[in-house]
């Protein structure tokens, strides 16, 4: 039966991956659209669709592959090598969608069943009034990735529910098609996420569609007591786990220009002294060097994932400020890489529509996410280690 089980995994990881590789392929092949139009195409949101990588972190319940968090990251790291927007979106569908399993089971089968795809901006930006069975909910976010292939939508709220002494952390899960949608995404990196604004005015949200997010947070429970015990996201802190594809994306990154580096490396002759880079201690040492931090990040975030996964079986003592330090390390060495590559190869890595231009600008806008800010990490990391507490989500 173990033997069974342990096939199965395996199965689901390697289609998993090959998907991940076709979804990959399919977004460096229309990079360029993207970066025009702001947004994937359809297209790749449809191979997403197809391939199930959307529907990849849903309990099986609903009939879905119920990754777990190690081939999750795979796939986001294999889109990653070909495309960072596309890795983007790959992380964040599948991530929202699998919301609803923190719902009443109304609202799980309302929104799943509908099956369309979930955006979310976590922000407590907007506003709610009792209104019957449900709020009604009213507000303006920025930065809503995929929201324009997206049927629903989760808004950051603070409720003040009659059962509670002070408002609450929520995300009611709104239908796109209630909103306004403003097409404002016009960035340095990260164009084809396509996370605009969204304007919402006096939309009813009934209560089985509200995302209470700090029982969520607190309990790593779903509100009903009958609940799939081996689904996995039931038992890893909430935000420490959201955040998971970040760093991964800032890996498949690196490691794209790692491969970019070491390939321009080989052709490039130096004017000043006619020698054959590759054949220079200059860049074997840097490309030694850069692959060695590669492998660090990588190191640092199999730890992440064991911190993850053993979370409840250490009795749960890992604080939230531990993961962000270790995440936003791991972002920062890719960054680091990223900056390093383009400094050796010099002004012929300059020019716009290459690898290596795309792939720097897309990690140094992962790196600029709230949940990626080193600095913020490593000072919130600090206070716990002496002591104090950081207040950090995760």
């Amino acid at each position: 039966m173990a033997i069974h089980v342990l096939n199965e995994k395996e199965a689901i990881r390697e289609r998993m991956l090959l998907a991940a590789e076709k979804v990959g392929k399919l977004a460096e092949q229309e990079a360029h659209e993207a970066e025009k139009n702001a947004t994937i195409s359809d297209n790749v949101v449809k191979l997403m669709k197809e391939t199930e990588i959307s529907r990849m972190m849903l309990p099986k319940k609903f009939g879905g592959p119920q990754v777990d968090l190690k081939t999750f990251a795979a796939v986001v790291r294999k889109v990653a090598n070909y495309n960072i927007s596309a890795a983007w979106l790959t992380y964040l569908y599948p991530l929202h969608n699998m919301l609803p399993a923190f719902l009443p089971q109304t609202g799980q089968d309302e929104i799943v069943n509908q099956g369309g795809l979930i955006c979310d901006i976590f922000a407590a930006l907007g506003k709610a009034e009792k209104d019957g069975d449900g709020y009604r909910i009213s507000g303006k976010w920025d930065f809503v990735s995929g929201v324009l292939h997206s049927d629903w939508v989760g808004v950051g709220v603070m409720i003040q529910f009659p059962d509670s002494d002070k408002p609450e952390y929520c995300l009611p899960m709104l239908k796109v098609s209630e909103v306004e949608v403003v097409k404002n995404w016009d960035t340095f990196g990260l164009r084809g996420t396509g996370s605009n604004r969204i304007i919402a005015e006096d939309v009813h949200v009934p209560m089985d569609r509200i995302l209470r997010l700090e029982p969520a947070e607190a309990t790593r429970r779903p509100p009903e007591k009958d609940y799939d015990t081996e689904y996995p996201f039931y038992h890893v802190p909430f935000f420490p786990t959201f955040y998971l594809g970040f760093p991964y994306m800032a890996l498949g990154g690196a490691e794209r220009i790692l491969k970019e580096f070491k390939e321009a490396t080989e052709k490039r002759v130096r004017l000043m002294d006619g020698v054959r880079e590759s054949e220079s201690p200059r860049s074997q040492r840097v490309l030694a060097e850069m692959t060695t931090e590669f492998h660090q990040a990588e190191a640092l975030l199999e730890k992440y994932i064991d911190l993850l996964e053993n979370y409840e079986k250490d009795g749960c003592v890992t604080p939230n400020a531990e993961f962000f330090a270790i995440r936003t390390k791991a972002i920062k060495i890719c960054v680091d890489i990223a900056v390093r590559a383009l400094l050796t190869l010099g002004g012929g890595a300059l020019y716009k529509g290459g690898a290596m231009e795309l792939f720097l600008r897309d990690i140094l806008s992962v790196a600029t996410h709230k949940t990626s800010l080193y600095e913020d990490a490593v000072a919130s990391y600090g206070k716990e280690l002496f002591g104090f507490p950081s207040g950090v989500r995760g």
